[in-house]
């Protein structure tokens, strides 16, 4: 089995290198996190532990940018940071399981063996489309970088439209997915009012909705 470290503690990474090979493993051990995001990009482990503090980038942007890119790596984060917050968090971003430090290194051995018997990892991916990006753990749509102020509502058929994209949504499956009470947002001008604020709220940005006349909606890269 072959596994990454990253962790910028010299004396740390020396222990959990030494302990993970005395155990069977094969070990490629980095000491920041652009180092570690090459080394996921060019090989395939069986699991990596990324250390939430690093130099170059965080823990926490290597889970990030590694799973925009689809790279499924089963991922312990190891780290000081203990609250509730810092673990959803860590979660949300994409994370497979959270190791507080000072830590038990069997507890740890015990952690790698759960997450290499877990099935392969299946994350909604980051929707991305010129320079709109949803991420579907934390439920935020940006426009080039910039979190938009949206509703529920609009989050939702934002989502759906970029899922769908560059396909036409029909006016029955926006109503089917958004809303609860599909035959009120059918039967009325709901679905047009919303889509019309939706509009308003991304002209800044590379894409627009276009409407298709008699179907539906679709959202496309200008």
């Amino acid at each position: 089995m072959r596994l990454l470290v990253a962790e910028d503690d010299e004396s740390l990474r020396a222990v959990l290198e030494r302990g993970l090979r005395e155990n069977g493993y094969v070990v490629d051990a980095v000491a920041d996190g652009e180092a570690a995001m090459a080394h996921l990009r060019a090989y395939e482990y069986d699991v990596a532990i990324l250390d939430w503090r690093m130099p170059k980038a965080s823990g926490i942007e290597v889970l990030e940018a590694i799973r925009k890119q689809r790279i499924r790596t089963p991922i312990l984060m190891l780290t000081a940071k203990d609250t509730s917050a810092d673990r959803i968090m860590g979660l949300n971003v994409g994370a497979d399981d959270y190791l507080v430090k000072p830590f038990d290194f069997n507890e740890l051995l015990a952690r790698l063996n759960a997450l290499q018997r877990r099935p392969a990892l299946t994350v909604d991916p980051v929707l991305e489309l010129g320079d709109l990006s949803f991420n579907p753990a934390s439920k935020e749509l940006t426009i080039g970088g910039n979190v938009a102020s949206l509703t529920v509502t609009e989050l939702a058929l934002a989502e759906l439209l970029l899922r769908r994209s560059p396909n036409v949504v029909t006016r029955r499956t926006i109503a089917s997915q958004v809303w609860d009470d599909e035959a009120e947002a059918v039967g009325s001008n709901t679905i047009d009012v919303h889509v019309g604020r939706l509009r308003a709220k991304l002209t800044k940005s590379h894409t627009r909705i276009e409407t298709v006349r008699g179907t539906g909606y679709r959202l496309v890269e200008m």
